[in-house]
């Protein structure tokens, strides 16, 4: 089948596009509001866009409504400008799946979930002490396009349990680190534990031994 965007409503756009572009990371995040109440929920609009410096994208629809309202984390990162972004494993998914809940403002997810937090390294708002690692951000700016606000943040620091790290590289055990996914809508999600396979990258040379031109 063929979908000409301009022709269908935008719910069956969504439906579409979110099977299409799947797996796909999930950033937790905590932010702050400017009274310092702390706010947690979960993306899945989300993944790095550069390494040099290294930002972070995530996308973060509006509220459902006839005006123009915000989410309370793409509002705090506006005032704030800092948020981190925290891995989700298992471990850590019922209670990432808990703060999704659209809780009235001023809840703390967090504690409704049984989540602690420790403090950041370098923002104020702080990481889920259980995840296995964090990205602790800096926002470089906010787009609002249509009914979406679209953030970009630089990564300032990184926090990885230990037993996840590869010194030699530095690396990231991401095999041992069973990293969830999104798939689809609400509820559908991957494992990644015994999912990694390799193929081996090879260069141009190795492909014309393999491939003897006439």
């Amino acid at each position: 089948m063929d979908f000409d965007i301009s022709k269908i409503n935008p719910h069956h756009t969504y439906n579409l596009l979110i099977g299409l572009v799947a797996p796909r990371p999930i950033a937790w995040i905590t932010s702050l509001d400017l009274d310092g109440k702390l706010n947690a929920a979960p993306f899945s609009a989300y993944n790095y866009v550069a390494t040099d410096p290294p930002v972070v994208a995530i996308g973060v629809a509006n509220r459902p409504d006839r005006e123009i309202v915000g989410k309370d984390t793409a509002k705090n990162i506006r005032n704030t400008h800092e948020f981190v972004v925290n891995v989700v494993n298992e471990e850590m998914a019922q209670a990432m799946n808990t703060c999704a809940i659209d809780f009235p403002p001023g809840i703390n997810e967090l504690e409704i979930a049984g989540v602690a937090t420790e403090p950041s390294l370098l923002v104020a708002p702080p990481r889920i002490a259980k995840a296995p690692a964090a990205l602790e951000c800096r926002e470089i700016t906010t787009m609002e396009i249509g009914r979406s606000r679209i953030i970009l943040g630089q990564v300032i620091a990184m926090h990885v349990k230990d037993e996840f790290i590869d010194p030699a590289g530095p690396y990231i055990r991401a095999e041992e680190m069973h990293a969830i996914g999104r798939m689809n809508g609400r509820g559908a999600y991957v494992k990644t534990r015994d999912a990694f396979f390799q193929i081996p990258r090879m260069t141009y040379q190795e492909w014309l031994e393999k491939n003897p031109q006439p």
